[in-house]
């Protein structure tokens, strides 16, 4: 096969790809317009998030057999149309996933202790001990919205702290040995912690509102580790100043920019810059399933998927 590499990827995906006897083409600079272009001439295409891949690029694709994704999500592709089509998706949730656990539990733990607040007081000379008094995990329960690899990865962190963990997923029976299923109002009802691990689809855009936040029986702290635009920044700073989300560890932001490569398409929207002004808020770049170790793990995913599908299920 001639396959097109539109992002840069861990090594071993081209390096495994050769040896396998395919061509691998890079091109990490060209416009949608000019790969488009020559997309006809390729049976697959490795991308991460560089650009929408739509119908109208599909139809160019006319010897497409496969597109692979070294991420989690495949929001970026038109999967009705792929599909349609008879192009195998293949996306890699499982090189990722314990790289996300690890980060959504760093976030909740500084959150819990005040760490970035107190560390910056501490470096500007600021011994405040009684502002800085933390909070503990035991006793408390965690509620998980999303419970596939992502949900079920956190849940494991959680295992040496004496909590209670329950999640809601839209899919029944996906409850484990880690948390246990229960519908969205018991959710609301009982936890003190919410964990966002879900897909960009319709039905999560703006999904965490006033409405939504209103719905909880306690003020609870908030983790995004899915994608910024789950949750409605202006309605969010407004729960965060009336201390019904105590706090808010946010990975991703609304607005961002759909590469995840920059912050946003143009300047930073105002509504951001006030949620930048709240010290109970923690922020990092999009960058929590993107460690050391998920550089290669998510590769190394894409390959084994691409070999069960084109190899081994034909032998």
């Amino acid at each position: 096969m001639n396959i097109l590499h539109l992002d840069s990827n861990h090594p071993l995906l081209i390096e495994q790809l050769s040896a396998l006897g395919h061509t691998n083409h890079e091109d990490y600079s060209s416009t949608k317009e000019v790969v488009q272009a020559k997309i006809h001439l390729y049976d697959g295409i490795i991308i991460r998030s560089r650009f929408r891949i739509d119908a109208g690029f599909l139809d160019k694709a006319t010897k497409l057999k496969f597109i692979g994704r070294a991420g989690a999500g495949l929001e970026n592709i038109d999967t009705d149309y792929a599909s349609a089509m008879g192009v195998h998706l293949i996306s890699a949730p499982e090189g990722n996933q314990n790289a996300v656990g690890e980060h959504a539990l760093g976030m909740l733990l500084s959150l819990f202790n005040k760490l970035t607040i107190s560390d910056r007081e501490v470096r500007n000379g600021i011994w405040q001990r009684e502002s800085n008094r933390g909070n503990e995990l035991d006793g408390k329960t965690i509620g998980i919205i999303g419970y596939g690899h992502m949900g079920k990865a956190f849940s494991k962190k959680l295992r040496g702290f004496d909590v209670n963990i329950i999640c809601y997923d839209i899919k029944a029976n996906m409850g484990d040995e880690n948390a246990r299923q229960v519908s969205l109002e018991v959710l609301q009802e009982k936890a003190h912690v919410l964990s966002l691990h879900v897909p960009q689809t319709d039905a999560t855009i703006n999904m965490v509102d006033t409405d939504f936040i209103s719905s909880f029986k306690h003020p609870f702290w908030l983790l995004n580790t899915a994608r910024g635009n789950c949750v409605k920044t202006s309605d969010l700073i407004k729960a965060l100043e009336s201390k019904k989300i105590l706090g808010a560890g946010l990975d991703v932001l609304e607005f961002e920019k759909s590469s995840f490569e920059f912050m946003f398409s143009n300047e930073t929207p105002l509504v951001i810059k006030s949620l930048l002004k709240l010290d109970n808020v923690i922020l990092s770049p999009h960058v929590a399933g993107w460690t050391v170790e998920s550089h290669q793990k998510l590769a190394q995913t894409i390959i084994d998927k691409f070999i069960l599908h084109f190899y081994q299920k034909k032998n």
